[in-house]
């Protein structure tokens, strides 16, 4: 795709191949059971959210995918996932070896178990200047924690240093680094990743998001006013990307100028419509979805 000078979203994260075996359950410690079928798909959370983010925007918001694959033979996959999605690949770069590649269990209730083997994603390298150039020039920057931590804190650091929001998904959880918390505006936990961080790093960040699976999310602003919008009620697939489309939908929400407590909703509205679909990296639903069952649910 060709390049974009000032891209209104920036996602820093993870590219991965994803193999999802469906089961009756998921197998407990030591335990064998026998899959049902075995899929290939797209997913790592950078390119969920990145795709998440390109079909809830519609068009009108340009997103851009900072990120690493390998040479294997999945790597034209998943560039090409990303430019179907409408999310350009200018700073797309490309490293020897694999791939990273997820293996998700997924059982008869849609819950799942993933394992993440990061391959390229963990050899990124440092930020090019034209990257630090794009972030410093977006509508906002998001990121997880399936890349290095200190290529995320160079991005996060450099976002903030020049105005630019940061909404981050700190999973899988880990310990944040002072700094990047600092450089954070938005924080996207489930109620496990809250536990884990605590409320030393909860309270630190101005707009604080968390996602409550099919009860909805809890939006806290910076006067500390709590505000708990609903999910509206779908029958569940594949609960995989849900969580991914819910903070992509949130940054072109956020991007967009929505006020957060109404874009936390509206995100609340993707997350759930990405559980009736299976898979994680294809699930994110189109603007017009989102809006129309946005306006039945009202």
């Amino acid at each position: 795709m060709p390049a974009v000078s000032t891209p209104s979203v920036i996602v820093l994260g993870s590219i991965s191949i994803d193999l999802t075996a469906t089961t009756p359950h998921l197998p407990a410690p030591g335990e064998t059971v026998l899959g049902r079928t075995l899929t290939t798909g797209t997913g790592g959370k950078g390119h969920n959210q990145a795709v998440a983010a390109a079909r809830a925007a519609g068009g009108d918001t340009a997103v851009e995918f900072i990120g690493t694959v390998g040479t294997d033979g999945y790597t034209d996959t998943l560039v090409g996932a990303l430019e179907r999605a409408g999310v350009g690949t200018t700073f797309l770069r490309q490293v020897e070896g694999p791939c990273g590649t997820a293996l998700i269990w997924l059982d008869d209730t849609a819950e799942n178990s993933i394992v993440v083997v990061p391959a390229a994603n963990a050899l990124f390298g440092d930020l090019a200047a034209a990257d630090l150039d794009a972030i410093a020039g977006a509508g906002i920057l998001v990121g997880q924690l399936e890349v290095p931590m200190e290529l995320m804190v160079a991005g996060a650091t450099h976002a903030a240093a020049h105005g630019v929001p940061v909404l981050l998904n700190p999973s899988p959880v880990q310990e944040l680094p002072a700094e990047l918390v600092a450089a954070l505006t938005v924080l996207v936990v489930n109620e496990g990743e809250a536990a884990a961080l605590g409320p030393a790093v909860l309270d630190a960040v101005p707009h604080l998001v968390t996602t409550l699976g099919g009860r909805g999310a809890r939006y806290r602003g910076p006067d500390g006013g709590v505000v708990t919008v609903p999910a509206p009620r779908v029958t569940p697939v594949d609960t995989t990307g849900a969580g991914d489309t819910f903070a992509g939908a949130l940054a072109a929400a956020w991007t967009a100028g929505r006020e957060p407590a109404d874009a936390v909703a509206w995100a609340c509205v993707a997350g759930a419509l990405a559980t009736t679909l299976p898979g994680a990296g294809d699930c994110a639903p189109l603007r017009a979805q989102i809006d129309e069952l946005a306006a039945r649910t009202a």
